[in-house]
């Protein structure tokens, strides 16, 4: 199923990424006039290389997740089969967390490298269609590189954090200096900056992975159905169930909290948003 590219959507996310590449540059280049260039280099290798080549495992961890094989679960294996082979993706790696929150998540540095995970809760709360339309989704995150895109993307903002939350404590103490002072405000600045940038591409890349899996089946109003399924259920979630997963809402198809001020700082855009762009795109394949 194809449309018309979504230039505008693509627009802003070219932008956000070019306020955050200069950013980035910013930052790097006044932090090496306080900070050691060799500490800085080794530190931003260290971390990258744990974020890349872990957060898969750390995410799968996180959740209590396990990989199922085709024998626990065949008819999950045998959707994420098919719809693999129609979004011309390699399988991942099917897991399935043990959890009352209907929700699923993409993770892996790679379409080669990937995992789709899904709770028990989705599976008993959605019917055949809607289903498929949360695992296209999912698959349309894999398709994008947007667990890696979002890695790289929030690397320096985590450097930043780092900065100010241990420059203070180990700068020096009383006797700390002009330049510790000016590195760890430095910091401030770009991490404030660089959250609210990565929090809108996340945004942007959850429309993308929308428009993406409606493509993979063909069916916009199976996702738009099951986004409005999942968003209703998780108020018969227990209170404490929520807390547990809420570290997981940048993974998440829908994150566990929301509110005015919750929306402006999500990593996902409103429930209702995505659902009237869906029900755009069936009318436009009605068409």
């Amino acid at each position: 199923m194809d449309w018309q590219t979504d230039w505008g959507l693509r627009g802003r996310m070219l932008l956000t990424m070019f306020l955050l590449v200069a950013l980035y540059i910013g930052f790097i280049g006044i932090l090496s006039q306080y900070v050691g260039l060799f500490a800085l280099v080794l530190i931003i290798g260290l971390f990258s290389f744990g974020q890349f080549f872990f957060s898969d495992k750390l995410a799968l961890y996180s959740m209590g997740a396990s990989v199922v094989d085709e024998d626990e679960y065949p008819d999950l294996h045998a959707r994420v089969t098919r719809l693999s082979q129609q979004a011309d993706l390699p399988k991942p790696t099917v897991a399935v967390a043990d959890s009352r929150v209907p929700n699923a998540f993409a993770t892996g540095r790679s379409q080669e490298s990937s995992a789709v995970c899904v709770t028990t809760g989705l599976l008993r709360r959605l019917d055949d269609e809607e289903l498929e339309g949360v695992l296209a989704h999912e698959l349309a995150h894999i398709k994008n590189r947007d667990v890696m895109v979002m890695t790289i993307a929030s690397f320096l903002s985590t450097l930043a954090f780092l900065v100010v939350r241990f420059g203070w404590l180990f700068g020096g103490g009383r006797n700390r200096n002009g330049g510790v002072v000016v590195a760890i405000l430095v910091s401030l600045v770009v991490w404030i900056v660089s959250f609210l940038l990565i929090r809108a591409l996340s945004r942007y890349r959850e429309f993308a992975a929308d428009r993406g899996g409606a493509a993979i089946t063909g069916n916009p109003s199976a996702l738009a159905s099951a986004l409005l399924t999942i968003d209703g259920s998780m108020d018969k979630v227990p209170e404490e169930d929520l807390r547990d997963q809420d570290e997981m809402n940048a993974f998440f198809i829908i994150p566990l909290r929301s509110g005015i001020v919750g929306r402006l700082f999500s990593t996902h855009p409103p429930t209702e948003k995505r659902v009237e762009e869906l029900r755009n795109l069936e009318r436009e394949l009605e068409t």
